[in-house]
């Protein structure tokens, strides 16, 4: 029988394995072209990603996949629309979320895997099981949708910005605006709480769930939204293309932290549900808020200078 952890954990180890098997981290760090959605794909991401089809070839399931490089593709079969079956699940995944970290050798990177009933008009609130495993320690955080919302023992208990500790979304970002937009809450934090750039999202919400943060801010989908003229600016940063929350980068992290008592919005404070899982056209991608408490999401927001 079918076991969506086992599944979603033994798919996340392969990766991870295959990854580790070239030797070093520096092999993985030269640019080999973009994915499809324009983001750089670095040496790393071409092994995760190849590592996991394999993987899904061999395993005889009939899905949807959606990952960062490639996109949609089907694995096992047709996809419906051809005459043939439609697959079952729908796995959106990113085989490294945080590159960069992790051809650095850092921690700061996970791989990230979500699984929902296969819908060409899917969306966030369609996932039903998420995982995410830590790139360099090997440990698994995993969810489902039926799992009840438990605070978790780690989760901090921060009401206000004084002190936080929190991280902030840079890549793809042009600095000016968004130092315009935080500089207070820089300012109110970097020496008396921490301020770090991790540059991926599903570690940054995953660490607020276990307690190691506080807070993850990315206001970039927002400022394209309220400035439109920020558009070029985007793009001169994202090498030609906008590069703000994909559904894959949200996907296992957001109900992960959610599950765990994390209050997680978009940087308008609306939910993420509606997002939809196939698109990653730049009104499809998102801004986000997340913090251990209510209050500090609160704080959050009313100290951002839009």
């Amino acid at each position: 029988m079918f076991d969506p952890k086992i599944f979603l954990s033994e798919l996340s180890a392969v990766i991870r394995n295959a990854v580790f098997s070239i030797g070093g981290t520096i092999k993985g760090r030269k640019v080999h072209g973009n994915s499809v959605n324009g983001d750089p794909q670095f040496g790393l991401d071409e092994v995760a990603e190849a590592a996991a089809i394999d993987f899904l070839r061999a395993s005889g399931l009939h899905l949807a996949l959606y990952a960062e490089e490639k996109g949609l593709e089907f694995i096992g079969g047709g996809s419906g629309s051809d005459g043939g079956r439609s697959p079952e699940f729908l796995l959106i995944l990113d085989p490294i979320d945080g590159t960069r970290p992790a051809a650095a050798g850092l921690e700061m990177a996970t791989i990230s895997a979500a699984l929902a009933p296969y819908s060409a008009d899917a969306t966030l609130a369609d996932v039903q099981w998420a995982a995410l495993r830590e790139f360099k320690s090997g440990n698994l955080l995993f969810a489902a949708k039926d799992d009840p919302v438990v605070k978790a023992d780690t989760l901090s208990n921060k009401r206000e910005t004084r002190g936080m500790f929190w991280s902030f979304e840079l890549s793809g970002h042009p600095t000016q605006w968004v130092s315009r937009c935080l500089g207070n809450l820089l300012d109110t934090t970097a020496c008396a709480g921490g301020v770090f750039v991790f540059n991926s999202c599903s570690y940054s919400l995953s660490r607020i769930a276990l307690g190691q943060m506080d807070a993850y801010v990315d206001i970039g989908n927002r400022l394209l939204r309220d400035y439109p003229e920020s558009e070029k600016d985007f793009r001169r940063v994202g090498l030609g293309s906008i590069l703000h929350l994909f559904p894959y980068d949200l996907a296992a992290a957001l109900m992960i932290a959610k599950k765990s008592g994390v209050i997680v919005t978009d940087a308008y404070g609306q939910d993420l549900g509606e997002t939809l899982l196939l698109s990653g056209d730049p009104l499809n991608q998102r801004s986000c808020i997340a913090a251990c408490t209510q209050e500090l999401h609160q704080e959050i927001m009313k100290n951002i200078v839009w």
